[in-house]
């Protein structure tokens, strides 16, 4: 493998269509979770840059509300991660 690959870091594609590395997701302690960010975790998980575990342990989720948000985008799209709008979707 030459040195250019083992530099690559690892990159998915985000919601918004745009790559997503490790730097660009959430920082570990966040509070206010946003549609994006939430999405933002799911893509990543998805994507193999983190594992759901990991996901788990860094941003102190359970994995019943990582399986909901994952849930609601499958179900409904990015907008089915609406805190206020979830009456509407169920």
């Amino acid at each position: 493998m030459s040195e250019r690959m083992k530099k690559r870091e690892h990159v998915v594609i985000g919601p918004e269509g745009t790559p997503l590395t490790l730097a660009d997701l959430p920082k570990p302690d966040t509070v206010r979770w946003v549609i994006r960010r939430k999405a933002e975790v799911v893509a990543a998980v998805r994507g193999g840059l983190l594992t759901l575990d990991g996901a788990l342990d860094r941003y102190g989720l359970s994995s019943e509300e990582f399986m909901s948000w994952q849930r609601s985008i499958e179900s409904y799209g990015i907008s089915g991660l609406r805190t206020t709008r979830i009456q509407q979707y169920r």
